[in-house]
């Protein structure tokens, strides 16, 4: 099978690579200002027609759609363009894919949702509290309005290997932990950190059982989450254990009630837990790597 994945450079398009290349896929990643010729193809997505050349030049059986601005708060203050990445942008590649009999596959968030009624199955009705979570919700819309046959998985916060710590906004705290700052850190909204590698292997078994299908693969929209429930204030304290710097986290100052939307860039919902239930129907594994040990490896590796 030959895989397009964009945003190849990035947190979770790097791991995607990874998997598919050993599952012994032909993986062509693009990417823009961290591309790699040859190894990543610059491609600026906001180009239709360098954007429609390159998909009819490579002819992939599968297009794992991983680019997008993920960060919130830079999403409220750059809004025109975060719009046109998350929101026109996979509507673009969601009717290239329909065109060419291309399964494609758009990366959402559990930010679609307000938080307020979880466990959420794929089925509930959205409510984004903030702009990111609306052009996400945005970007669905438009890849189920161009290619009814795509996949959409909906993911929560994000750890893994990281190229800088501030890719994730889970890997970012072992550096705060680390100084010994003393800074608020948030411990009321309850996340649920989910590994890159978790997530690639979800991605590419969903690729998998639509290109090989005999007859129809997957479409729709799927959850994937790890279960464990966790505030920031919590991850730091197993980053503090496992760095054996626990001392520090006397200076992180837990502020266990929500802020005021005044107070923050973007808001935040309270509890976005995803159900994994639609992708366990399919018969796709939903295993997930506990936290700490993950944690426990990855900073050994370090």
């Amino acid at each position: 099978m030959k895989v397009v994945v964009t945003g190849a450079s990035g947190l979770l398009g790097r791991q995607v690579v990874l998997e598919a290349e050993r599952r012994g896929h032909t993986v062509v990643g693009t990417a823009l200002t961290r591309a790699q010729p040859p190894k990543l193809v610059k491609l600026d997505l906001n180009d239709t027609s360098a954007v429609e050349e390159f998909f009819t030049a490579e002819q992939p059986q599968a297009i794992i759609h991983c680019a997008a601005e993920k960060r919130p708060d830079v999403a409220e203050k750059n809004q025109s363009a975060t719009e046109q990445l998350n929101a026109v942008v996979p509507g673009l590649l969601a009717q290239i894919a329909q065109d060419h009999g291309t399964f494609f596959v758009y990366i959402s968030t559990d930010y679609v949702f307000d938080g307020t009624s979880p466990p959420y199955e794929v089925g509930d009705e959205p409510n984004p509290l903030n702009f990111y979570g609306r052009t996400k919700l945005a970007g669905e819309r438009a890849v189920q309005k161009a290619n009814p046959e795509a996949a959409i998985l909906r993911v929560p916060v994000l750890y893994g290997p990281t190229e800088y710590a501030a890719e994730s906004a889970v890997n970012v705290l072992v550096d705060v932990v680390k100084s010994g700052a003393g800074v608020q850190m948030d411990a009321w909204q309850a996340r649920f950190p989910t590994c890159t590698e978790d997530v690639a292997r979800v991605l590419v078994d969903l690729s998998d059982i639509s290109v090989g299908a005999v007859g129809e693969g997957v479409a729709g929209i799927f959850h994937f989450s790890a279960a464990e429930k966790m505030t920031k204030y919590d991850m730091c304290r197993v980053f503090a254990h496992l760095l054996g710097v626990e001392d520090n986290m006397q200076n992180l100052v837990p502020v266990t009630e929500k802020p005021d939307s005044e107070q923050m860039a973007a808001s935040r919902p309270d509890n976005t837990q995803l159900s994994t239930e639609a992708l366990e129907e399919i018969g796709v594994n939903v295993a997930y790597v506990p936290f700490e040990q993950w944690w426990t490896d990855y900073i050994k590796q370090k």
